[in-house]
């Protein structure tokens, strides 16, 4: 038996068109998953369905965000799902503002992408999981319990996540639903391809100079997502991995 399997699993992703979420469902196809693979652009799910070996895996193009047509459109697109062992959220924005530029509307957006989102669609999803056993995983950031210049409102979201996380893994227990976060630092994505630190020669190698391991590529938080969603990980719930290449370390 290999307990890191995902073989005879159903597993949601959102994200899934890009980055993380796009690694994430590679890695899970790998060990035998299948998908239900959600993002906003049709086109770049169907470029990540190209890269995976089962044909059984579905799509979803959605806006997490228009949440009063959520319910139905989830509604027709599980129909024919009795259950779902597992779900990786991976869905969110970046920011990178200076506090003194702080408006309420921008936080107001950045929480409902990177929170209020996650939270509704595992709402939604909770009567499809697992009675025997599931697995939640939430894609939250270094940056909930690292500070960093010009991160406070990202920051905010993604404590709101972690923080979240641990209340929902314990009202949840009970109903073998286990839930836990992966605390990622800098990863080379889409989503991160044109961040400010990227654009300036010294300002890379600064931060660069943060990261022991140098910074992270979609797989090494995609692994750890495989090793969350498995048997091998039956007795973790309510706790967060770092994967970080050492920024915290420091």
């Amino acid at each position: 038996m290999n307990p890191f399997s995902l073989k005879n699993k159903t597993i949601m992703i959102t994200g899934a068109s890009s980055g993380i979420g796009e690694a994430t469902a590679i890695a899970c196809d790998q060990q035998g998953a299948t998908l239900l693979l959600l993002g906003r652009n049709e086109e770049r799910l169907n470029g990540t369905l190209d890269k995976l070996s089962n044909r059984k895996h579905r799509i979803l193009a959605i806006d997490l965000t228009e949440f009063e047509e959520l319910p139905e459109q989830l509604s027709v697109f599980l129909k024919d799902e009795l259950i779902i062992d597992g779900i990786v959220h991976a869905a969110g924005i970046t920011s990178t503002y200076p506090f003194r530029l702080f408006k309420p509307e921008q936080l107001d957006h950045i929480l409902k992408v990177n929170v209020q989102t996650a939270f509704y669609l595992t709402k939604l999803v909770l009567p499809k999981l697992n009675k025997q056993a599931s697995s939640l995983v939430f894609i939250s950031s270094i940056m909930a319990s690292v500070g960093e210049v010009a991160k406070t409102m990202y920051a905010m979201s993604k404590g709101a996540v972690s923080a979240g996380a641990k209340s929902l893994a314990i009202e949840y227990a009970s109903r073998n639903v286990r839930v836990n976060t992966i605390a990622p630092g800098i990863v080379n994505t889409p989503m991160t391809a044109n961040a400010t630190y990227k654009t300036n020669e010294n300002l890379l190698a600064e931060t660069l100079a943060k990261y022991p391991l140098g910074f992270g590529e979609p797989e090494d938080v995609a692994y750890s997502c495989v090793f969350l969603l498995s048997d091998a990980s039956k007795w973790i719930t309510g706790t967060e991995i770092v994967i970080d290449g050492g920024y915290s370390a420091k």
